[in-house]
């Protein structure tokens, strides 16, 4: 059997799950590069620095690739914000800011994987795959937030709309990850934070401040001219 380079430069030991993770990484940075359409196998196995014949043992096609790389952003945006709830302690506004704060949470908001989100929504089938098989995620995500806003208003004694403030909360993420990719100079995720803040005050003004200290990283979080 003829070895190749790379292959002779991995080891053999590596499980299937690290191997499959390799080229999905490889994959998402030839997509933020290079685009969908632009994006080729065999860009991906020379980033990976792993052989074509993986990629056709673990997925046994580019679409397949194409299409486990869309699901496993999804799921890795949705262990995110799980596990930021996972602290029983946490009360409902420190609940919300922990849903909020994944959204913008540097593994998931990044100069890599927003092109690579926005990629796949920009086409057709991919939209598709995503409301057969990720959407899912998303109304889980907004059920819990619309259950916290509706504790929030409880709490506070507020007549609001607890569905229309979390697809709001939903639609004002998604503008900023937009907004960061187009205008990474201008918009940073701190500062996109700092835009929920001040939406989540503005509703609920007993529990949220407008500046997000509670948030702050070790990156100015208003817009410095700084990349994602």
């Amino acid at each position: 059997m003829i070895t190749t380079n790379a292959e002779a430069r991995r080891p053999r030991t590596a499980s299937r799950e690290v191997r499959r993770r390799q080229l999905i990484e490889a994959t998402i940075a030839c997509i933020a590069r290079h685009g969908l359409s632009g994006t080729t196998m065999a860009q991906v196995t020379g980033l990976a620095d792993l052989s074509m014949g993986l990629v056709s043992f673990h997925f046994q096609s580019k679409e397949n690739l194409l299409q486990e790389t869309l699901i496993h952003l999804a799921e890795e945006h949705r262990t995110r914000w799980v596990q930021s709830l996972a602290d029983s302690a946490l009360d409902p506004a420190a609940k919300l800011a922990a849903v909020i704060d994944a959204h913008f949470h540097p593994s998931i908001c990044n100069e890599e994987k927003i092109p690579v989100w926005f990629a796949f929504f920009g086409e057709t089938r991919y939209r598709d795959l995503y409301r057969d098989k990720i959407a899912q995620f998303d109304g889980e995500r907004t059920k819990i937030v619309e259950e916290l806003c509706q504790e929030l208003a409880a709490i506070g004694n507020l007549v609001i709309d607890p569905h229309m403030v979390a697809q709001n909360l939903e639609s004002l993420a998604d503008g900023l990850w937009l907004s960061i990719m187009l205008y990474p100079r201008e918009l940073n995720r701190l500062a996109a934070k700092q835009q929920v803040a001040s939406y989540l005050n503005a509703v609920f003004p007993r529990h949220f401040d407008p500046w997000p200290g509670e948030w702050d990283e070790t990156e100015p979080a208003q817009p410095c001219g700084d990349a994602i």
